[in-house]
């Protein structure tokens, strides 16, 4: 490990910030660059000097070590420096194509290896099942490894040669002023080998498409748009990368009687205006119960009053507890009656005009 002062490497201030100690090392890069002085040792070992100042220096935790110990707190992290361009380039290949439009002279290039596609499976339940929860088996279309030439897409026996375009690169590098320019092979379309006799399942592909059948557990309180990720159970990797994700999109019903938000369940009762004004009992059924729940409205309830049962909601995803349960009453309006009900109206009415033409009076300064 280089033992310079790396802030004096870089030529930064100890406040600078991630910006300026980025810019200040991307200016050490292009001058040093082994690309650009081979043979030079001098600027080999500069550039090398640069970039550990800069793998340290950009990592908050290093650097705070740093500040504080120097070089020898740093070497309790495991960092010891680079052993060779091989260890920057891998450290820095991202960095080095936004300096330079290219990695580091095909030294080490970035890994091929990609991950594979993500999966998505929509799936729908009902407000019940998001309460109480589900298992269910699945099953999908999905691109796994070929299994005769174990994803090389290359025929059991046959060779796979090394493109003589980019010599196994995959890509191809060129000039313009001191800029250079990697662009894809255009033999081996980036692949870096060519397949002389491919595989008869997969055509070459190194994939072929099968069922798979999972089975799944959805969790008590999952609500519309919930996702379940259940990791590698998507497609194969590229070039030994690891498999994609598979994503269970969840699409909760309407329910007939009861609205969600959140963990609370909203529901409308109709009522007519003589159970609004006398009281009543009545039974509303319950999420997660098989049996309806006795209720009782007040004597001289309003139209839109709502009534709370606590703890009677959906369940939390997250915790034991429940939301709450409000019910909301509508005071339904006869719109014809007969003449009985018209009869005891009529008679109640009577009772309650002095009472309102008193109110009135008051109101207006009447009577």
């Amino acid at each position: 490990m280089n033992n310079r002062d790396y802030y004096e490497i870089l030529d930064v201030g100890r406040d600078a910030g991630d910006e300026e100690i980025k810019k200040a090392y991307r200016k050490l890069a292009m001058k040093y660059h082994p690309d650009k002085n081979p043979g030079n040792k001098d600027a080999e070992e500069k550039f090398k000097e640069a970039s550990e100042a800069y793998e340290v220096l950009r990592d908050k935790e290093k650097r705070q070590i740093y500040d504080q110990y120097g070089h020898e707190g740093l070497k309790g992290t495991g960092f010891n420096g680079f052993h060779g361009f091989n260890d920057i380039f891998s450290s820095f290949g991202d960095i080095f194509e936004d300096f330079f439009g290219f990695g580091g002279s095909g030294r080490s290039g970035r890994s091929r290896a990609r991950k594979g596609k993500d999966l998505r499976y929509d799936m729908e339940l009902t407000l019940e099942e998001a309460f109480s929860g589900k298992e269910e088996n699945i099953s999908f279309q999905r691109l796994t490894s070929c299994e005769i030439c174990d994803g090389s897409g290359t025929a059991p026996g046959s060779e796979v040669k090394r493109c003589s375009t980019c010599q196994g690169n995959g890509s191809i590098i060129t000039s313009q002023g001191f800029f250079r320019i990697k662009t894809t092979c255009p033999t081996c379309h980036g692949q870096g080998s060519i397949i002389t006799k491919p595989c008869h399942k997969c055509s070459g592909g190194g994939k072929v498409r099968t069922k798979k059948e999972i089975n799944i557990k959805i969790p008590p309180g999952v609500d519309n748009g919930s996702q379940l990720r259940l990791r590698s159970e998507g497609e194969a990797g590229e070039y030994g990368g690891p498999p994609g994700d598979l994503f269970i999109v969840l699409h909760v019903k309407e329910h007939e009687f009861f609205s969600r938000d959140g963990d609370n369940l909203f529901a409308e009762i109709p009522i007519s205006f003589v159970q609004a004004a006398l009281g009543d009992k009545i039974f509303i059924p319950i999420i997660g119960q098989k049996e309806t729940k006795e209720i009782k409205i007040p004597q001289g309830s309003q139209p839109g009053d709502v009534i709370t049962l606590s703890g009677q909601g959906m369940t939390n995803l997250n915790r034991k507890q429940r939301g709450d349960l409000y019910i909301k009453l509508n005071v339904s309006i006869p719109k014809k009656l007969n003449s009985r009900q018209r009869e005891i109206l009529e008679e109640f009415a009577k009772s309650e005009d002095s009472k309102t033409s008193n109110i009135i009076g008051k109101i207006f300064g009447a009577g």
